[in-house]
């Protein structure tokens, strides 16, 4: 049965340098909000212990230029902080809204009102600014909700739009699947599948802790020559350089989650995965690289709303379940400290079995799932 769902795409945008100036003021003019509704916020709880409602609309007399730019990029604003209180009083392990800086994720969000935005040929026209050249490298069906533009720390401009479209689920395959995530494999599947993982930050380490030497370097010359960074033409060149190789490691690693997560929910109806803890996990600080650049978590979530889209489902076994430590032929689960993590492989005592570690584990998984999910036991399902 086909679904209505939000989907965004993503397309680069090339503007002139009047637009570049209104995105500017457009970016900053959403920061400005945003520090100042939230520092609002904060002094008015201290002072009288209740909560501020306060609007964009009510410092445009203060602040003139604000009328500047688009009103809905500011009310987006206010919506977007009322979402992060409540996402840090409802949500556990969600931090206290922050101040946002100048440079880092800058970009606002305007609403389609009645074709306001819309994507004519190779252009992208977007309120109060008009067309705007595009690389339209796919084509988009159904109604524009709403339009993010963003600029990246190498100085590229980008316009996501967010468009209510209907999936039409993928074909039933009759093939369920456990997933077993790890850092020797990216992942090793119940079907005996194995997918390296690419350690993306990795392979690039070396290059980008050179460049980043070499960027310490110069800011202390600039500081020895009482100059801020902003002036240092030498330091902001090698700051781009650094930040090219973020992107290239950042771009490489979507790429392949999204094409992993695809090829998955598109071959199987039953996915099993299991419910990891990755922020206790990233504690672990001889791990915590690793782990961190293997994005399990980003993965689960494609795995999740994809599975959603497309009609298959994904079910989280509790991270609990001893699933390496579980012979998946005869049921023997080992003793506390007889398995290491080093241990790739284990005979069983019981059954004289020998265990592949992950896809022992991946078989397990799958198997508890598939139980939990026959019985109605709790369990964590994607949604």
């Amino acid at each position: 049965m086909s679904k209505q769902i939000h989907k965004a795409y993503k397309f680069r945008v090339y503007p002139n340098e009047v637009q570049k100036v209104f995105f500017a003021k457009s970016f900053g003019c959403a920061r400005f909000i945003w520090n100042k509704m939230l520092a609002d916020k904060k002094e008015h709880y201290q002072l009288d212990k209740k909560s501020l409602k306060n609007t964009p609309a009510q410092y445009k007399k203060e602040f003139e230029w604000l009328r500047e730019v688009d009103s809905l990029a500011l009310a987006n604003v206010q919506m977007q902080l009322h979402q992060a209180f409540q996402h840090f009083f409802k949500q556990p392990n969600v931090g206290f809204p922050t101040f946002k800086h100048k440079g880092k994720k800058d970009s606002y969000t305007t609403n389609n009102q009645k074709g306001t935005v819309a994507i004519d040929g190779s252009f992208i026209k977007l309120p109060k600014i008009g067309p705007i050249k595009a690389n339209i490298h796919r084509s988009i069906h159904g109604l524009i909700k709403s339009a993010t533009v963003s600029k990246s720390p190498t100085g590229k401009y980008y316009v996501s739009v967010l468009v209510e479209t209907i999936a039409a689920p993928f074909p039933k395959t009759q093939s369920n699947i456990g997933i077993d995530l790890g850092l020797t494999d990216f992942i090793v599947l119940s079907d005996g599948t194995k997918v390296a993982n690419p350690k993306f930050l990795s392979k690039l380490q070396n290059k980008l802790a050179r460049a980043q030497k070499i960027m310490s370097k110069r800011a202390l010359v600039a500081k020895k020559d009482n100059r801020k960074l902003r002036d240092s033409k030498n330091y902001q060149k090698q700051k781009l350089k650094v930040a090219k190789i973020h992107e290239k490691i950042s771009n490489t690693r979507k790429d392949f989650l999204h094409k992993q997560s695809f090829n998955i929910v598109k071959n199987h109806d039953i996915i099993v995965i299991e419910d990891l803890n990755v922020s206790g996990m990233l504690k672990n600080h001889k791990l915590a690289k690793a782990i961190s650049d293997s994005s399990w978590s980003a993965f689960t979530t494609m795995l999740s709303y994809k599975g959603d889209w497309y009609g298959k489902q994904l079910i989280k076994v509790d991270r609990w379940f001893p699933s390496s430590k579980t012979c998946s032929g005869c049921g023997h689960i080992l003793g506390k400290n007889e398995l290491k993590l080093s241990d790739r492989s284990w005979n069983c005592s019981s059954c004289k079995s020998e265990n592949d570690r992950d896809l022992n584990a991946s078989v397990n998984i799958l198997n508890e799932g598939l139980r939990c999910l026959k019985l109605k036991e709790p369990l964590v399902q994607g949604s």
